[in-house]
């Protein structure tokens, strides 16, 4: 069964790589897209770490993190901009055990989004036993399903930027669980070029780790080129 809005992300693709600025229906669009991340994703000012964005770390401005540059080939592509919901679920990475999806995610619950995009992993515990294992995929799959409730959302699932071989295959397991599309970007993180320390300096080593400009437009080109694939 086709994505409702597969067009639009293949447009999408050629926009951000091509150049291309096709015609397509804004009613094929995506509404409403829920971006479900860490850091990577979304983090307010620190000045403890020389952080000082509002948006995905260590994005050199706003527009160039890469949940500003897909909701952008998004909207070039369809001439409607989406409704968006960024959080930050890091307190999920850290503590997935026994974690209370309705209390602690009412507000991703309510939103009902047709397209979620979860970006996590990165601050998960190292999984040391298959137990570990089950228990983050269980909790994955958990809060994936409490998202969709009785609705048939898109779910996109990407892989840890810092690829890790457990972490990312519970992810794996989790995404198609709910019949979602995984995006494995662990190749990124293999590419010095795609770190903001990179790009410029940084007094804190732990935001220089992060992506920088050229590695969130990876990450957003891989999430975009992804939607395109799954049903063109």
């Amino acid at each position: 069964m086709s994505s409702p809005f597969c067009s639009i992300a293949f447009a999408a693709v050629l926009v951000m790589f091509a150049g291309v600025s096709p015609c397509l229906d804004a009613a094929d669009s995506p509404r409403k897209i829920l971006f479900l991340g860490n850091s990577i994703t979304k983090h307010g000012p620190k000045a403890e770490i020389d952080w000082t964005g509002n948006w995905g770390m260590a994005a050199s401005g706003e527009g160039k993190d890469y949940v500003h540059l897909v909701v952008a080939a998004l909207a070039k592509s369809s001439g409607k901009t989406p409704e968006v919901l960024v959080k930050n679920i890091a307190d999920f990475e850290r503590a997935y055990a026994g974690y209370d999806f309705a209390a602690k995610q009412k507000e991703a619950i309510d939103f009902k989004a047709d397209l979620i995009i979860l970006a996590i992993g990165e601050n998960v515990p190292v999984l040391k036993s298959d137990a570990e294992k089950k228990d983050f995929e269980a909790a994955v799959t958990g809060l994936l399903t409490t998202l969709k409730g009785d609705r048939a959302p898109v779910f996109l699932v990407r892989s840890g930027f810092w690829a890790n071989a457990e972490k990312d295959a519970a992810l794996r397991a989790a995404c198609t669980t709910v019949g979602g599309t995984f995006v494995d970007i662990g190749h990124l993180g293999k590419d010095e070029a795609n770190y903001a320390r990179a790009e410029r300096d940084f007094k804190h080593a732990g935001v220089a780790r992060h992506p920088g400009d050229k590695g969130m437009a990876a990450i957003a080109g891989a999430i975009v080129g992804a939607l395109a694939l799954k049903n063109p």
